[in-house]
């Protein structure tokens, strides 16, 4: 669908990375409006100054998207401020570290809470006005590990294939409808997750310094990347956004090769997902 003068943009986790890359793309486009949030308002801030200087109303929202009554708060500030909504972009998420046995059932509910539950209250308090427009469109960030799930994430790949379920039976859901729903599978995107992961209640403190390390050697797509490519899949109402060769690499081999898809993507990168295992 067009992103134009008439479009109202939402985006969660907006204060860095391809949230807040994503801001400005959209905001230089000269749309309607754009409402911004993040637990971060250090990091909001900065992003909307940034939108202030290329003159689009932009609305900046503290919130944490795991709390339910937070969203619905949120979601009735951006229609008092903007009047609408078009486009809803869900994309806050954070990281952890840790094995199953290193995390506690805290942590991953922690993750469970931002990942997937913000994703699903982000959607339900936006749709009412999603559904008055004359065309509207739902993209949920997932990742390449709601494709694959290598060991050491096993709360991080359960949110993020929740992500991609709920996503794809909204999109069949509203078919045929005046809504579109995409989900986003980004690959490795150079952004700070890793340094702002938590280590999980019996991790290594090692494993944090590791992750990052290991992460920023793998990560190949910047932010301003993605956020084009995530543009780019808005605009041809594409199901399914991939970003980065290495995603469109994982999605498909994980298809061929569904038992030893890990081994597999570990050959070919040459190197192990694993900080155990390094």
């Amino acid at each position: 669908m067009p992103i134009d003068k008439d479009s109202v943009f939402v985006i969660t986790g907006a204060a860095s990375g391809i949230g807040r890359a994503l801001a400005i793309r959209v905001a230089e486009k000269n749309i309607g409006g754009i409402a911004v949030s993040d637990w971060n308002e250090a990091g909001l801030n900065d992003t909307v100054a940034r939108i202030e200087r290329l003159s689009v109303p932009v609305s900046s929202h503290a919130i944490d998207v795991s709390d339910q009554n937070q969203m619905q708060r949120f979601a009735e500030e951006v229609i008092d401020r903007h009047g609408r909504v078009t486009h809803l972009v869900n994309n806050a998420g954070v990281g952890l570290f840790g094995t199953f046995e290193h995390v506690s059932i805290a942590d991953i509910e922690w993750l469970m809470g931002v990942n997937f539950w913000g994703v699903v209250y982000g959607c339900k308090v936006f749709l009412p006005t999603l559904l008055e427009q004359k065309e509207a469109h739902i993209i949920n960030v997932s990742s390449v590990f709601g494709f694959i799930a290598p060991e050491e994430q096993t709360a991080y790949c359960a949110s993020k294939f929740a992500v991609r379920g709920f996503t794809e039976s909204l999109r069949h859901e509203y078919k045929d409808t005046n809504l579109n729903v995409s989900c986003v599978h980004p690959g490795g995107i150079l952004t700070d997750i890793a340094r702002n992961s938590k280590l999980g209640e019996n991790t290594p403190e090692e494993w944090k310094h590791q992750g990052a390390k290991f992460f920023d050697r793998v990560a190949r797509t910047t932010p301003e990347a993605a956020a084009d490519a995530i543009l780019d899949g808005i605009e041809r109402r594409q199901p399914r956004i991939l970003i980065g060769n290495d995603a469109k690499q994982i999605s498909a081999i994980s298809r061929l090769f569904p038992k030893r898809y890990l081994s597999v993507i570990e050959r070919l990168a040459g190197h192990k997902m694993s900080l155990r295992r390094k």
